[in-house]
């Protein structure tokens, strides 16, 4: 197979993944987001995605035997589905809604650069990390890795961690961005007033 086979393969099989389970989990997240929430919508697509990245790498030799690459794609392509149905819709939306509106610029765009920042470090970070743990079994220029399996276990860890940040963040389901922003100054306001109370006064 030459060079220009292999990448209409590979463009073809990430084209199917993409119209079956990437564009429609983003359908998905436009209907349902001002249903169900941004908060159930991430804790759900993170929760997907920590199961099904741990049943990929939980049995993954059982994945690269014959016969088993079709069961490997369709919960590769799940994967991807609650990606878009949960954290990769979110964390556009909420950071949008959630900062007060005299800190929503800046923190929107700390948002957006963090997770741009994400992405390059988990798509050149895999790329280093699945490489074989014998340096002789790595692809040509790359140092060893922790392997495919290592690889996705990390993954879902990750994806774990996500899960429990989501927690953190408050629901904007139903609330107006001044509603949003009066939140945020009625918390600030408040912690300032717990502080003057509890400043010792001079005599």
């Amino acid at each position: 197979m030459n060079a220009i086979e292999e990448v209409y393969k590979i463009a073809r099989a990430q084209t199917l993944i993409a119209l079956c389970s990437t564009v429609p989990g983003y359908w998905f997240t436009v209907f349902l987001i001002d249903r169900i929430g941004r908060f159930t919508i991430q804790v759900i697509g993170f929760t997907m995605m920590t199961v099904f990245m741990f049943a990929l790498a939980i049995p993954y030799h059982h994945w690269t035997l014959p016969g088993h690459h079709i069961g490997f794609v369709v919960l590769y392509s799940l994967t991807f589905f609650f990606a878009n149905f949960g954290p990769n819709a979110t964390t556009f939306v909420v950071p949008a809604e959630i900062f007060p509106a005299r800190l929503r610029s800046t923190c929107h765009g700390i948002s957006a650069a963090c997770g741009k920042l994400g992405a390059m470090v988990g798509a050149f970070g895999f790329l280093y990390l699945a490489q074989p743990q014998d340096k002789s079994k790595a692809d040509a220029g790359y140092p060893a890795g922790i392997g495919v399996r290592n690889s996705l276990i990390v993954l879902g860890v990750v994806n774990l961690l996500g899960l429990f940040f989501t927690f953190l963040v408050p629901e904007s389901k139903g609330k107006s961005l001044e509603e949003m922003s009066r939140d945020g100054e009625d918390s600030a306001e408040d912690g300032a007033e717990v502080e003057n109370h509890n400043r010792t006064v001079p005599v």
